[in-house]
């Protein structure tokens, strides 16, 4: 594509695809360790790419975002610098410093098979895993936990966890999964749980074990009550289950209200609240997984498409195609960006308004799924992402220990 080939062949030798990583044999990512963890938070709504992760080094960015562009990092209110061309959103403070550490990949320019502009359609086929909506009624997540190796099934009861008010569609199917939300019912008073496990807790084991289990989930409904963000404490949850030793392998989680079709500008608006929970979400996760567990888990950040680039006339932007996805985790090998960018100016753009499309996000799960989750290749193109063979996975995305 014209437009910016010297920006690109530079940008791609920094994400790190170099030859020697693509000549790796597949065969040695042929079983993962039986303890590893897969996270897979969908954000509702559309995230803004070019808010969330900004090309500031990009020559038309500023003047494409027509006075959304993120500041040039130093500058006030400035990205957080990561490459020298891309940088963070300053509400990602906590995903920068994963990513100075190593914990943390950006994937720009990047897209499911979709090119309408329906949320419903859009987060249906994200979750199916087909190329186009409703195409199968079951999700790809479910599908892919019925070929982990047997290692990682053996001793569990449920495969999978959906950390919401709904099964989502990615984590229904055949394979054996459960679903959790906060109770609606008011929470138990702190004080009566304390009193009940003075009471009996030294003297019937089984039910101290349920009252600090009631004590937990109190404290987090609590959290809930009083207007915390509670995107961080679902991924709070969402650790719970995963440490357990004979807890799922994989976990769902939803973050609403991406849709920024006005007043998205600004340090207060619904973006930069959503951006600053997400972050704290993913600090979450991790806190709660504790050093050892999160250094085996990887969390894939996506959303159904991107938004427009230019603001629209209500300081918002409009449904889109192109956008940004995270793959963090501490067995995730990061410190890189992988875009093959297609560049800002009005003649770059996918019909005239979008960031276009030059990577698929299919690639990136099933780099997940293959290198990291230990389900083989052949049953990822057969059954998992059938009609995918264009979207081949990504290489090299994961520490292999």
């Amino acid at each position: 594509m014209p437009g910016h080939p010297l920006d690109r062949r530079r940008l791609i030798a920094g994400a790190g695809l170099a030859a020697g990583a693509l000549a790796l044999p597949r065969l040695a990512w042929s079983a993962a360790p039986t303890d590893r963890r897969l996270v897979v938070v969908i954000l509702r709504g559309a995230m803004d790419g070019l808010s969330a992760a900004p090309a500031y080094g990009d020559p038309a960015f500023e003047t494409a975002r027509n006075g959304l562009a993120i500041p040039r990092p130093g500058q006030d209110g400035g990205a957080l610098e990561l490459d020298g061309f891309f940088g963070l959103n300053p509400a990602l403070k906590g995903l920068a410093g994963r990513y100075a550490a190593g914990e943390l990949v950006l994937v720009h320019a990047v897209a499911s098979p979709y090119r309408d502009r329906s949320h419903f359609d859009a987060q249906n086929l994200l979750e199916n895993g087909s190329d186009k909506p409703y195409g199968l009624a079951d999700g790809w997540l479910n599908r892919a936990l019925g070929g982990l190796p047997p290692a990682s099934r053996a001793g569990r009861r449920d495969l999978g966890v959906a950390v919401a008010a709904a099964m989502p569609l990615m984590m229904r199917g055949p394979s054996p999964v459960s679903s959790w939300s906060p109770s609606l019912l008011p929470s138990p008073d702190a004080g009566l749980i304390a009193r009940a496990q003075a009471l009996f807790g030294a003297t019937d084991p089984k039910l101290a074990a349920a009252l600090s289990a009631a004590s937990d989930a109190q404290r987090e409904a609590q959290g809930m009550e009083r207007g915390q963000d509670n995107f961080p404490a679902l991924m709070t949850a969402a650790a719970r289950f995963l440490r357990a030793p004979d807890g799922p392998c994989a976990a769902v989680a939803e973050s609403t209200g991406w849709d920024t079709h006005a007043g998205q500008k600004g340090d207060f608006g619904a973006l930069q609240r959503n951006l600053r929970g997400l972050d704290a979400g993913i600090d979450a996760l991790a806190a709660g997984l504790g050093d050892d567990a999160w250094s085996r888990t990887a969390v894939l950040v996506v959303t159904e498409f991107g938004r427009t680039v230019a603001m629209n006339g209500t300081a918002g932007t409009d449904h889109g195609t192109g956008g940004a996805a995270f793959l963090v985790g501490g067995a995730v090998k990061g410190g890189r960006v992988l875009a093959d960018w297609p560049g800002l100016r009005a003649g770059d753009l996918y019909a005239g308004r979008d960031l276009k499309p030059t990577a698929d996000l299919r690639s990136l799960f099933k780099a997940a799924l293959r290198d990291h989750m230990g389900v083989e290749e052949a049953r990822l193109e057969r059954e998992v992402f059938p009609d995918s063979s264009s979207a081949k996975p990504m290489d090299g995305l994961f520490r292999q220990t």
